[in-house]
């Protein structure tokens, strides 16, 4: 009987850390749901919400990884798609809270009446559905990727130019957003959430479930993206990385590949903003913000670059780190930290934290099969065995 098409896209790593998704999915809102809270075991809603956010952040970063690791194109702008994914689920939330708001305008968003606007917004109607909701989370994202990519690529524009450009168009996104009439809350976003499909989105409940549908979110993405590198796609992404040109010359049209994977990844994105909103109860034009696509970078980086895991990996450690160093003594000079942090990662660990495991034991695992060989080739040179089976010249 043959395995299932996507577990032979999965080596024993992956499968490790496919396993531990899953199980981080169900044991922590179990922890914190039926575990009391004088008991060492219980998992406190402060971490479900704080390790929620964190996973949301490594599925940011598979997408940056996806791109970046495997086809060679750095994005310093997918905080946009991040962002753009957060406020489509931001939109839905907020025509939720109907009367209830605090000028109980069952149409209106409080932003809204609050700056004198009489009707809600073309591109506002269709969000108190949830299903249209999460279309526009993957929509929307998508159809910028596409469009961006499909000038960006053409054009063929790539390395630090094609990084300026992303970078660039987050910016911009950024200082249309905070603009009071773009119609999404300017400066102040979106917040006060009430419901999420009939939920209290602040309940303990609704809490822990998110946690898990954003682990089961990560777990999906790492498995499309080890599906995608390990198969034809994947070897044409990796020649596209590695030689552009050479690639284009056997024929292939480099443009569709880089212009399908950037838009996957942005879908990616979207998603992981979308999941990040209701966590931590706000979005807002800061997220567009250049240096959070950036940190984003670092994430991959620090984690390992080219190995999806090292990625999430490296979201979560970075993001813990800020997390401590940013609520003490050293909150001043946390940016100083990050930035030390990157530079002896590139002098000292260039592969990242998992890209530097595997290398060594890649190396661990070299060196046993040559002196095994070596050992095999001395036992039967003692046994007379000519280990040279060549045939000898004529005399």
């Amino acid at each position: 009987m043959r395995p299932f098409p996507i577990i032979r896209t999965l080596d024993r790593g992956a499968v490790i850390f496919v396993v531990l998704l899953m199980a981080i999915a169900v044991i922590v809102p179990l922890l914190n749901l039926l575990v009391p809270a004088s008991s060492p075991f219980h998992v406190s809603n402060y971490y479900v919400g704080l390790f929620g956010k964190y996973i949301c952040y490594a599925l940011l970063a598979l997408s940056i990884d996806l791109i970046w690791g495997y086809c060679g194109i750095l994005s310093l702008g997918h905080g946009a798609f991040f962002a753009l994914g957060g406020y489509a689920m931001g939109m839905y939330l907020m025509r939720q809270i109907g009367g209830r708001g605090v000028y109980a305008n069952p149409i209106l968003p409080d932003f809204m009446v609050f700056l004198n606007w009489t009707e809600l917004p073309l591109y506002w109607y269709g969000f108190q559905s949830f299903p249209y909701a999460m279309l526009m989370v993957l929509l929307v994202p998508g159809a910028l990727a596409f469009v961006f990519g499909w000038f960006a690529f053409r054009s063929r524009v790539t390395g630090v130019y094609l990084s300026i450009i992303t970078q660039a168009m987050t910016y911009a996104l950024l200082l249309a957003f905070f603009r009071n009439d773009f119609g999404f809350g300017g400066n102040n976003g979106l917040t006060d959430f009430k419901d999420i499909l009939g939920f209290n989105v602040q309940a303990q409940g609704t809490r822990a479930a998110l946690f898990a549908i954003s682990t089961l979110a990560l777990l999906l993405g790492f498995l499309i993206c080890r599906v995608i590198i390990t198969s034809k796609l994947g070897k044409i992404l990796v020649a596209i990385r590695d030689a552009e040109t050479r690639t284009r010359f056997l024929g292939y049209r480099v443009e569709s590949y880089k212009l399908f994977v950037f838009t996957l990844s942005a879908c990616m994105a979207g998603v992981a903003g979308a999941l990040y909103v209701p966590q931590v109860g706000i979005i807002n034009p800061s997220e567009f913000s250049p240096a959070n696509s950036i940190e984003a970078v670092i994430w991959v980086a620090v984690g390992g670059r080219g190995t999806l895991i090292g990625a999430a990996l490296g979201a979560v450690v970075v993001n813990y780190a800020k997390t401590v160093f940013t609520s003490g003594f050293l909150a001043p000079y946390w940016l100083f930290l990050l930035g030390g942090m990157f530079v002896a990662v590139t002098l000292f660990l260039p592969r990242g934290i998992v890209g530097t495991f595997r290398h060594l034991m890649e190396k661990r695992r070299d060196r046993q099969q040559a002196q095994a060989s070596e050992a095999a080739e001395s036992a039967a040179a003692e046994d007379g065995v000519m280990t040279d089976p060549s045939p000898k010249p004529a005399e």
